[in-house]
């Protein structure tokens, strides 16, 4: 168990210096890009439905968007696919409850603070520059921004099986 998970450490830490050298600086493209790679980069944003809300006096909180940074076969892995991606969060917005499938999920939070519950966990905070991971199946019960006035941002490195999509709204766990 402890080397299955220094492995996924190091799988997530390899992930991230890979998709740094595929974010583009400043809004352009990085020069290093590979041209099949830039094929693949998306750079569309796809907001989040709205979590609906348990009372009608209440204001829907506003969703997250995401922009898929790289979406990827890799090669040395059949069947597998790599996906970057950016989550934006405004203030107070919150994600739908969802599961990522099969996927293996690592997420950093590249600024603000962002709140997270996996399963039965209990809920965590976490600060720019702090990460965790979403074992496969795992039920993400809560993502929200926690400030109302500020932005936050998370990095998300998936790998998945191809063809799967990458997150599944649930708002409740199936039994």
């Amino acid at each position: 168990m402890i080397e299955t998970r220094r492995a996924l450490r190091c799988l997530a830490a390899g992930m991230v210096a890979a998709t740094a050298a595929f974010v583009p600086a400043a809004g352009g493209a990085t020069a290093a890009e590979p041209s099949a790679a830039k094929a693949a980069v998306s750079g569309t944003e796809q907001p989040s439905p709205p979590t609906p809300t348990t009372s009608p006096t209440q204001a829907t909180p506003p969703a997250e968007t995401v922009k898929v940074l790289l979406e990827q076969g890799l090669p040395n892995v059949p069947g597998k696919t790599f996906t970057s991606e950016i989550v934006d969060f405004p203030p107070s917005a919150r994600a739908v409850p969802h599961r990522h499938g099969e996927a293996f999920v690592y997420a950093y939070v590249l600024e603000g603070t962002v709140r997270s519950q996996l399963d039965n966990e209990p809920v965590r905070t976490y600060r720019a520059g702090e990460h965790w991971v979403e074992p496969p199946n795992s039920y993400h019960a809560l993502t929200e921004n926690v400030s109302s006035t500020e932005p936050a941002k998370l990095l998300a490195v998936i790998v998945s099986n191809t063809g799967d999509p990458t997150k599944v709204d649930e708002p409740k766990p199936t039994e």
